[in-house]
């Protein structure tokens, strides 16, 4: 009886204008192969954002749409937020 746990990034969406990506990740606890338990975790990755450690799908899809201009365009975006 071997118990493992898989944590896996199983829906990556590309939304908005500012093409924030939406990783939702599943932790998957299995019994000899068996699925006992599966439970989900949402966080989103913003242009410009570091993305050391995360899946590799996920860091692959960043490089490609965080693009210089979009991440400079959010950047401003979020400047024009802060109160003067």
């Amino acid at each position: 009886m071997a118990l493992t746990k898989e944590v896996i990034a199983d829906k990556v969406e590309v939304v908005g204008v500012y093409r924030h990506v939406q990783v939702r990740t599943a932790t998957v606890v299995l019994e000899d192969d068996v699925e006992l338990s599966r439970s989900f975790h949402r966080h989103v990755v913003s242009p410009g954002e570091d993305t050391t450690g995360m899946d590799a799908e996920v860091i692959a899809i960043c490089a490609a749409v965080h693009t210089p201009e979009v991440i400079a365009a959010y950047e401003a975006y979020e400047a024009s937020l802060l109160p003067e």
